[in-house]
């Protein structure tokens, strides 16, 4: 099924994106392995193994669009300690969700309903799972300070 070269384009850079997040992820999640951040750990781990699903998702609707998957990766933003890496990761949150509203927006203007919905439901993803669990360990921190913050993470890696 032929689709829309502007989305196809599109759903090319969110894909970008997705492998970026992926990444970034990856490492920080390796990085709170090797601090013994058990919790953290596994959390992030959790988040980049959706972004790969993310990802697949986009391969997969392009190829159904008759599209080429273009497989560049976004650049990634490494924190150095826990406090740097929940806000890398949070403005990397950020920066999605306002990608998938334009890609959202760019798919009605293309009438290309389906791929909408997959937007849709990644939007809803980043929003209510991926950016609000980060602001919560944000907010946590400034609550119960840094120190208490990472002894609550502790624990088994592994």
């Amino acid at each position: 099924m032929k689709g829309s070269q502007k989305v196809i384009d599109y759903l090319n850079f969110l894909i970008a994106g997705e492998l970026g997040a992926r990444d970034q992820y990856f490492i920080h999640s390796q990085m709170y392995h090797e601090w013994h951040y058990g919790k953290l750990y596994t959390r992030i781990y959790h988040e980049m193994e959706e972004e790969t699903d993310h990802a697949r998702a986009l391969i997969n609707r392009v190829l159904m669009l008759e599209g080429t998957p273009n497989m560049k990766v976004a650049d990634i933003n490494v924190g150095c300690d826990v406090p740097s890496m929940l806000k890398s990761d949070l403005e990397l949150e950020y920066s999605v969700r306002q990608h998938l509203k334009d890609g959202i927006k760019l798919c009605e203007e293309e009438q290309d309903y389906v791929t909408r919905e997959i937007l849709v439901a990644q939007l809803v993803d980043t929003e209510e799972d991926h950016a609000h669990w980060l602001e919560q360990q944000l907010g946590l921190i400034e609550m119960v300070g840094l120190q208490n913050y990472l002894q609550s993470q502790l624990g088994d890696v592994a």
